[in-house]
């Protein structure tokens, strides 16, 4: 079935899915390379089962764990950790579903999805913030694969490895492991996407097994479930707690605010808007709540068996008694972060670099460049603190992206309708172009969402980079909600300014005398 639009056509699929009747005359563009292009009808063919494990393998993994340990470890007891954690995936998984729909429905990847709000080159804006958060969450996992390789060479190789000489704050084999770490990620991305579908399939169900056994070590080590549930909130249920509950929801939400963006990478091979739906349903809000709970019981006995909160899965598992339970450990530690991040921190940067310079930087090369950035990022300041990790990494980049999320979810289903002209997005002599290549609209409604959601950033006096006040003490109230302010402020003003002309465009007019632009 083909939908004609003028002399051009669109084919349309059974289920809606569309694609490119005819790609020839996009061959030349400066918009576009093989990588950008839609994914061919043909090509797309991931199952229900592709998106869950893709979520199994993105969820299990160190820096999902640090969330709740994270949690417990600023005061909350089980309960609260993990409502919490359980209530803020839900949340996210909506703008998620809402802007995976079009991945599928199209074949394009996120930064070429922006392009029918923000222009062909205004998409860069939000496809390069996404790409540089995705940087520092590539550091930070690697930072912590390297530790676990750390420790596991350490268990062989004894004090010579774990207390060799300091370089910069660690020891050199730390930073020795960090690279080789790196390396092994690389080599995995420069394998392509289908590689990587591969590997989740397999890695998953591996990984979910080694939490689990490291849960069922520390309640055996303690006696039972009775002393972590018996475990005292430290904030109690009043005004303590809910002082921390709502930034530390925001921080949760912020967790995935990243791929509540660029989802569409993924979903873009989907074989149905039903078979991504029901993956990311199963896949995403069960996940996490697994790895959450067992977070808060490792945790949580850690308190009762060393007297305080190891919130970091490394140190825990470096604490078994038997080195091959230890190995055992890591290196299922290391297969999660290898499974996660590669998944959920290279494929979007790599789209999103592209996007920048289709012609010079195609998958593979955008990889190594987010690789390499993520080293420049510093990532072990960054997980050096949980209050640092939650409230100011996770909470102040999650309410900035939240705006473009609002400006994508009001666009493509509020002003759009779910239509999108998919040749045009290629075209600079399209229809979104819209003036130069930006749409001011779009990128107005950005600042104006980010600015609310993290214009009053603040931190508690001593323990953050920002003033206690606030960086506007006016905003001050909305950082505590910052990932929703952002949201819905971000909708808001580009459905605003974006309404009227769509309503005026649409009504009748006299046929105009004005040329198009030529194609660049």
């Amino acid at each position: 079935m083909a939908i004609t639009t003028g002399s051009e056509s669109q084919l349309t699929d059974a289920d809606g899915r569309v694609d490119l009747a005819d790609r020839s005359g996009l061959v030349g563009s400066g918009y576009a390379n093989e990588e950008l292009l839609p994914t061919r009808l043909s090509e797309r063919k991931w199952t229900t089962y592709n998106y869950a494990a893709l979520w199994m393998g993105m969820a299990h993994n160190i820096p999902s764990y640090l969330l709740a340990s994270g949690l417990v470890a600023l005061g909350m007891n089980w309960l609260q950790a993990f409502l919490t954690i359980t209530v803020a995936n839900i949340i996210v998984l909506v703008p998620m579903l809402l802007n995976s729909h079009a991945g599928t429905k199209y074949g394009i990847p996120f930064p070429v999805f922006a392009r029918a709000f923000y222009g062909l080159r205004g998409a860069n804006l939000p496809a390069l913030l996404r790409a540089f958060i995705a940087c520092g969450w590539f550091g930070i996992q690697t930072w912590i694969g390297g530790q676990a390789i750390f420790v596991i060479i350490g268990k062989l190789a004894g004090d010579s490895w774990i207390k060799a000489a300091d370089f910069g704050g660690h020891p050199w084999t730390m930073w020795l492991s960090f690279a080789g770490f790196w390396v092994v990620q690389m080599i995995l991305i420069w394998r392509g996407i289908d590689a990587l579908r591969r590997f989740e399939n397999w890695a998953a169900p591996l990984v979910s097994v080694a939490f689990l056994a490291l849960m069922v070590w520390v309640v055996v080590k303690i006696g039972g479930f009775g002393p972590i549930f018996t475990e005292p909130s430290k904030l109690g249920w009043g005004a303590g707690f809910w002082t921390v509950f709502a930034p530390s929801l925001m921080g949760m939400i912020a967790f995935w605010a990243t791929l509540s963006l660029n989802m569409p990478d993924f979903t873009r091979f989907g074989g149905s808007q039903r078979k991504q739906l029901l993956g990311q349903l199963y896949g995403l809000p069960t996940t996490m709540a697994f790895i959450s709970m067992i977070s808060i019981v490792v945790t949580s006995g850690t308190i009762v068996l060393y007297g305080q909160a190891i919130w970091d899965p490394v140190e825990v598992a470096s604490r078994f008694t038997s080195p091959v339970a230890v190995i055992i450990g890591l290196v299922m530690a290391v297969l999660a972060t290898v499974s996660a991040n590669v998944a959920a921190n290279v494929v979007s940067p790599s789209y999103d670099f592209s996007n920048a310079v289709p012609k010079l930087l195609n998958f593979r090369t955008a990889g190594l460049l987010t690789g390499v950035i993520g080293i420049l990022i510093q990532p072990w300041r960054l997980v050096s603190d949980p209050r640092t990790y939650i409230f100011t990494w996770l909470g102040f980049y999650g309410g900035v992206l939240a705006s473009v999320a609002g400006v994508l979810i009001g666009g493509y289903w509020v002003v759009g309708r779910t239509r999108i002209n998919l040749r045009d997005l290629y075209r600079p002599a399209g229809q979104y172009w819209f003036s130069g290549g930006w749409n001011w609209r779009a990128v107005l409604a950005t600042v104006v969402g980010a600015l609310v959601g993290v214009g009053g950033a603040y931190s508690e006096p001593g323990s953050g980079p920002f003033p206690a006040d606030g960086l506007i003490p006016l905003l001050k109230p909305f950082y505590d909600y910052s990932w929703l302010a952002g949201l819905i402020v971000g909708l808001v003003v580009y459905v605003a300014l974006t309404l009227p002309s769509a309503d005026r465009a649409a009504r009748p007019t006299a046929v105009s005398a004005t040329p198009e632009p030529a194609e660049k």
